[in-house]
């Protein structure tokens, strides 16, 4: 498959895209947290024969330059990329942290036809202001996990994406050693020092997740009460949301035109069952209202 990467100039940054072609209804594939555009390539391979499939890199992730600065401008952007690439009402298929951003952007009144919800969904009450105050990002475990933001040297880099690419468990397990390296290694950045740092860092993390408990879209389940799009709830058959099952099978009814549909998979369930994924979108989006 041929795809065209470029930088697109927003009004809030320049983005890194990537087009995998395709002709039809405009897919935009919205990555999670510490992932980049190249986790959907096994998904855009699939469904490039349907549809033509964008993605891009979060700000703070991959090859876009610009860093997350606030709880909101991260799924804002959502808006300015598409607008960027002149797509009419794409359908936005979202993954994890990309799964809040794509339904945040609906909820807003942000311009689509319809929502994939790959494994990421917001199940709680928001926080209360005291609540909120009190918030910190415990650094330590997606230190000690993911390396946010470290800074090494390339041959160091080297060594940590192999021994990644050979792990059989965890949140690799299943998913191709080449797409696990193609993805890590565009996860770092040359700095001006000469090292590479591991993106998004520690302090894109916490930006993002200082979520302001006043705000009028914020990552809680009310928000599902905001989408006024068809909405399809996938959910990962041994992911952190099984679960709570019950819930999601809940929000996919109150949904003006919600769809519940589970797969046997991990959390990353689009890098370890592409052709279930692919299946799921083409069946739901090809019933959408264009």
């Amino acid at each position: 498959m041929t795809h065209t990467d470029r930088l697109l100039d927003t009004p809030h940054g320049r983005f890194a895209v990537r087009d995998f072609g395709g002709t039809g209804r405009d897919l935009l594939l919205v990555h999670g947290t510490g992932h980049n555009l190249e986790v959907w390539t096994p998904v855009a391979q699939r469904l490039s024969a349907d549809f033509h499939v964008l993605a891009f890199d979060l700000r703070g992730h991959g090859l876009t330059e610009v860093d997350s600065t606030d709880a909101e401008r991260y799924w804002r952007d959502i808006g300015d990329v598409a607008a960027a690439l002149q797509l009419d009402c794409p359908v936005l298929v979202g993954h994890s942290t990309g799964a809040y951003a794509v339904t945040a952007h609906a909820a807003a009144g942000g311009a689509c036809a319809g929502l994939v919800l790959l494994d990421g969904f917001v199940l709680d009450a928001r926080m209360t202001a005291d609540e909120a105050a009190a918030w910190r990002l415990d650094r330590e475990k997606p230190w000690s996990l993911y390396r946010y933001g470290w800074l090494t040297d390339e041959a160091t880099m080297n060594v940590y994406i192999a021994q990644q690419c050979a792990q059989r468990d965890g949140p690799h397990a299943g998913v191709p050693p080449a797409l696990i390296k193609a993805y890590l290694r565009r996860a770092f950045s040359r700095q001006s020092e000469g090292y590479v740092r591991r993106r998004p860092t520690l302090d894109d993390l916490e930006a993002v997740c200082r979520n302001d408990p006043t705000a009028a879209i914020y990552p809680a389940r009310e928000i599902y009460a905001q989408v006024r799009v068809p909405t399809v709830f996938v959910l990962a058959g041994a992911g952190p949301y099984a679960a709570r099952r019950a819930q999601i099978e809940a929000l996919a009814e109150q949904v003006g035109e919600g769809w519940f549909t589970p797969i046997e998979a991990g959390h990353n369930l689009h890098m370890q069952a592409p052709e279930e994924v692919a299946a799921c979108v083409q069946a739901h989006v090809s019933v959408m209202s264009a």
